[in-house]
């Protein structure tokens, strides 16, 4: 369990309460009163997802904040489900990253803080909430996974993995109403067969499909079942394919599908009832700062501040130049909250016709 807050009551109730560090006092009070409070909880932060090991290191190596990093291997729905059964409690989250869908219904059960980094006029418009409740930290591209010791042809589309022989092979990495990247899937798939991002439906249907074709796997997708063979295709974010993937099976190919360019980004949230209030805002300016914006690069993704550090040169060309190819023009379209509320509720209502 967490160690409990040891900063003064002063200190942490300003904390809990500010929108920026000018609101604290400036940085330097920021990053004082988050020393004095000496821990930060994280949740479901596997270390090779996003490069969050090394980001973790990095942030306690500079400011010597300990970390404590709850059910790496959770669910966005997890961590929604920790903020409120914690509450209050030293072992309760400090900050959260989820998947967009769970942002907005944190925002919609009033669980955020509201907070503005330092650099939030580098965060496009279209990612972040107006009111500071959450915003995109990271993301990437929909993409196809393959290991070409198992899958003879090599799937180039959604399309492709419908109509080919490709019998048992192929999976996603949960169940699109407790998963951020699941849902993502679906959403992309959508976009691949008539679909858009007000009309889910399609995506849904596309599952179905598969499953009908013989060729969905119904289980959990992960590292463990491609090397295995059980799931030798798998749906998922091209950072984490590469990342989490590729590490265990180093001919694994990674193609983002012709037919659907599906960028997702995750979101950033505040806890409003953080035990450690100061190191959950300082945790936030180190992510969006220009050294955890290249570490989530140096991690296969696309950070949140990816064209504003383009324009300043500050990003890593190294890491930037090993990012797949997108096809077509790569340019950002991201769904609405009430395009998000809407296919949540699609996909909650029409996904166990798929999984039963």
């Amino acid at each position: 369990m967490a160690a409990s807050s040891s900063s003064s009551p002063s200190a942490s109730a300003n904390a809990s309460t500010a929108t920026s560090a000018a609101a604290m006092g400036g940085m330097d009070a920021l990053v004082a009163a988050a020393k004095a409070e000496g821990h930060l909880n994280v949740i479901t932060l596997p270390s090779n997802w996003a490069n969050y090991g090394a980001l973790m290191k990095a942030f306690t190596a500079k400011y010597g904040i300990q970390i404590t990093d709850a059910n790496p291997e959770g669910s966005s729905q997890d961590e929604l489900n920790a903020v409120k059964q914690l509450k209050g409690q030293s072992s309760a989250p400090d900050v959260v990253d989820v998947g967009y869908s769970f942002a907005v219904t944190g925002k919609a059960a009033g669980d955020w803080a509201p907070y503005e980094v330092a650099n939030w006029n580098d965060i496009p418009a279209a990612a972040k909430d107006a009111s500071g409740a959450y915003y995109a930290d990271y993301g990437g591209y929909v993409a196809i996974g393959y290991d070409p010791a198992k899958v003879k042809v090599a799937p180039t589309s959604f399309k492709s993995l419908l109509t080919g022989s490709y019998k048992n092979q192929v999976a996603i990495d949960g169940n699109p109403t407790q998963t951020g990247s699941a849902f993502a899937a679906v959403y992309a798939a959508a976009l691949a067969n008539g679909g858009s991002l007000a009309n889910i439906a399609p995506g849904v249907s596309y599952f179905k499909s598969l499953k009908q074709a013989g060729n969905f796997v119904p289980v959990e997708g992960t590292p463990a079942t491609v090397q295995s063979g059980q799931t030798p295709i798998l749906i998922w974010w091209d950072y984490l394919l590469a990342s989490e993937v590729k590490a265990k099976v180093p001919s694994f190919k990674i193609v983002i599908p012709s037919d659907a360019q599906y960028a997702g980004y995750y979101d950033q949230a505040i806890s409003a009832s953080a035990p450690h209030p100061a190191a959950a805002r300082l945790w936030e300016e180190f992510l969006y700062s220009t050294d955890g914006q290249n570490l989530f690069l140096e991690g296969s993704t696309r950070p949140i501040e990816m064209a504003a550090m383009q324009t300043a040169g500050t990003i890593n060309k190294t890491a930037e130049a090993a990012l797949p190819q997108v096809p077509g023009s790569g340019s950002l379209q991201l769904p609405t909250t009430a395009q998000v509320t809407t296919a949540g509720n699609v996909v909650a209502q029409q996904w166990p016709s798929v999984a039963g």
